[in-house]
């Protein structure tokens, strides 16, 4: 027999597969859970504790609000994708989700996209619905992905470098300490690793990171910029792994135009291009006689009982 949280799952599965399809409403998507439209409405808002109408308005709003901050499409076309008959009813219904009009919105939109809702399913970029119980993302998932990003990343680097002449394969590298963005010396490398942190602090607190504190940053500012940053960061960190929401989305509205990233996306991020700036620090570091680090390899760290 056939549980409320099937015909939930088997709704938010239906409704995913026919986002874009407004002529689907109600009565058909009843038919498609093999219940009448009175049962399903009765199933779907216990489950869900909303109505199917209202939770199928809800999603396509949160797609408009991604679609507001990831693209240049008009408000119009995104008010018909949406299935509003009007910019003026699209308009007063954003407004009243987001407290702002789609223009304003978009000009400086929340740092969240998700509505309040008591199931936990939202829609999820690129074009699919979060259901918690069945897509939830643990932090054991993040480091499986991570570790399969490198397998991936190394093979691609092998293929890529199979294509070069054997002079090219044995020319000696010569290893910088600029990674692009100006990052020259010990001093900045250390503040851009603490700055790291706070750009991303700074974006899930949708202000802006102030980018000249990391000009000539004696160490003294390092160390209380570090005492506020890393355990901010880290709070953010141990409660999206805590409850399970490595791939809720998150809106970074201090970038131009704003983006939207996951949040395992975000820590994978950090993670990846803090290894190569501490492994920078620490070679600078052993040049000038400081050699108690090591390599500062983590492996250790891991292993050790908390």
């Amino acid at each position: 027999m056939s549980t409320a949280t099937d015909t939930f799952a088997t709704f938010v599965d239906t409704l995913a597969s026919n986002l874009d399809d407004h002529e689907a409403r109600g009565d058909a998507l009843a038919a498609r859970a093999y219940l009448s439209r009175f049962h399903f409405d009765r199933v779907v808002s216990a489950a869900a504790g909303e109505t199917p109408a209202k939770f199928r308005r809800r999603v396509l709003l949160e797609r408009s609000a991604y679609r507001l901050v990831t693209s240049d499409v008009g408000v119009l076309a995104i008010a018909v994708e949406a299935g509003y008959s009007s910019n003026e009813a699209f308009t007063r219904a954003f407004q009243r989700a987001y407290g702002a009009g789609p223009s304003a919105w978009r000009r400086k939109p929340s740092s969240r996209i998700q509505l309040d809702t008591p199931n936990g399913v939202h829609f999820h970029p690129p074009g699919g619905l979060r259901l918690p119980a069945r897509t939830e993302v643990a932090s054991m998932d993040l480091l499986v992905k991570m570790v399969e990003h490198h397998v991936w990343l190394v093979g691609e680097l092998v293929d890529r470098a199979h294509t070069l002449t054997e002079e090219q394969l044995d020319k000696p590298i010569e290893v910088s300490v600029d990674d692009g963005d100006d990052v020259a010396s010990l001093r900045s490398l250390l503040s851009r690793l603490i700055g790291q942190l706070d750009m991303w602090n700074a974006a899930l607190a949708t202000r802006a990171y102030d980018f000249g504190v990391e000009s000539n940053e004696r160490t003294d500012s390092m160390r209380s910029r570090l005492a506020e940053a890393g355990p901010t960061y880290l709070a953010h960190v141990r409660e999206v792994c805590g409850a399970g929401r490595l791939d809720e989305t998150f809106v970074d509205a201090i970038c131009e135009p704003p983006r939207v990233f996951t949040y395992g996306g975000m820590i994978a991020h950090v993670l990846t291009f803090a290894a190569y700036r501490r492994t920078l620090a620490v070679q600078a570091l052993d040049a000038a006689g400081v050699t108690d680090l090591g390599w500062g390899d983590p492996m250790r760290w891991v292993a050790e009982p908390a």
